[in-house]
């Protein structure tokens, strides 16, 4: 595949126009758009906002005009081919009269996957790619698994002193980390379509788990709480349900509500436990793509065990919390042999403290799942 510095300038700002829409565009895939002329002219530049309005490529089509026709097209994932909430892209494009269209990497439904670029080759259209592929991937994670297993992307957000703690023993733990590191994880929440905590968590610290940087927007879209709570002990006064339209809970009894949030009872069989597995799966059925699990060790344990975490995202700061502090999870292991390898893809200060990102290995590849597990 013979590829220019200019394709790759072309790819790598349509990239860029695809993060615009980070924390807006789900259920939809965050895409990016650019149009270059015959004549070598950046003719059109579009992203994806949000779900139910113009897609990257109708954006990019839409700013170009009639500069369009003849034009080559970067974009970020293969043109859509299916009648949505919106047209095909891929007809936009043949309609447009585009030359030729340079995708990132290919749609990962597999019940669609090349659909579009068939649809585009059959009109005449040349088609390369894919290009930049892995950094495609990278900006749609959650999205990839969905289509590819039914389930999120799942993080696990910690924050630990540099002993590995995470609480003193009486259960203490604001502030571990920094105003840096707390505003990160803004960052990460509103990304997120959901954010699951436990009932220790919540009657511990009462948080609210929203997303509330200025940064981020006046009135930012705000992810779905959903709070692991087996007996119903959250009091119904508590932060977390001051706006009970986006809060449920995950339960082990057969209710319909809590207060006014939803309870979904989700029973692991012959327990009076939630099941973990059941909750991620029907989140991935109400069309999340991305999950954060902000919870104390025994419940992040827990998931972690399962094998139901993608990504960890550790909030290390350099301080010494002690002996007697809360492990960063509560696992049952007694042997070297019992440990769970990390892949350390990324270590970078935030502030005074420090970001690591890990890949556990008993969990998929997110980006190249299987079609099937």
């Amino acid at each position: 595949m013979n590829m220019t510095h200019g394709d790759l300038d072309c790819m790598n700002r349509a990239l860029q126009l695809a993060e615009l829409g980070m924390y807006t565009t789900t259920p939809n895939p965050r895409v990016g758009c650019v149009i270059v002329a015959e004549n070598g002219d950046r003719v059109g530049d579009g992203y994806h906002l949000r779900a139910g309005q113009g897609h990257a490529e109708v954006n990019a089509l839409a700013m170009a005009g009639l500069k369009a026709r003849g034009a080559t097209v970067y974009v970020t994932l293969e043109p859509c081919n299916h009648q949505g909430r919106t047209g095909p892209c891929s007809q936009s494009l043949i309609d447009a009269g585009v030359a030729e269209v340079v995708y990132g990497m290919q749609d990962p439904n597999p019940l669609v996957a090349g659909q579009g670029l068939q649809r585009l080759r059959d009109a005449g259209i040349t088609v390369r790619g894919p290009l930049l592929e892995e950094q495609a991937k990278a900006l749609n994670p959650g999205f990839i698994k969905r289509m590819r297993t039914g389930r999120p992307y799942v993080r696990c957000k910690l924050a630990m002193s540099l002993d590995g703690r995470t609480a003193m023993a009486s259960g203490e733990s604001q502030w571990i980390t920094g105003s840096h590191a707390r505003e990160d994880v803004q960052k990460l929440r509103a990304r997120s379509c959901s954010i699951i905590t436990g009932a220790g968590t919540v009657l511990a610290d009462n948080p609210a788990l929203t997303v509330r940087s200025p940064a981020l927007g006046e009135h930012p879209r705000q992810p779905l709480r959903v709070v692991v709570d087996s007996q119903l002990r959250t009091p119904l006064d508590a932060t977390i349900l001051h706006d009970s339209t986006h809060t449920a809970f995950a339960c082990a009894q057969d209710v319909n509500q809590h207060g006014k949030a939803a309870a979904w009872p989700l029973r692991q069989h012959n327990t009076t436990q939630v099941d973990l597995r059941a909750l991620i799966e029907a989140l991935g059925n109400k069309q999340h793509n991305e999950v954060l699990i902000e919870a104390g060790p025994t419940l992040a344990g827990a998931f972690l065990q399962a094998g139901l975490v993608d990504e960890i995202v550790v909030y290390m700061a350099g301080k010494l919390m002690g002996s007697t502090g809360k492990p960063l999870f509560e696992l049952p292991i007694s042997q070297m042999s019992q440990n769970i390898a990390l892949n350390i893809i990324q270590i970078q200060p935030v502030g005074a403290d420090w970001r690591i990102v890990a890949i556990p290995h008993n969990t998929l590849d997110p980006l190249n799942p299987p079609l099937s597990e």
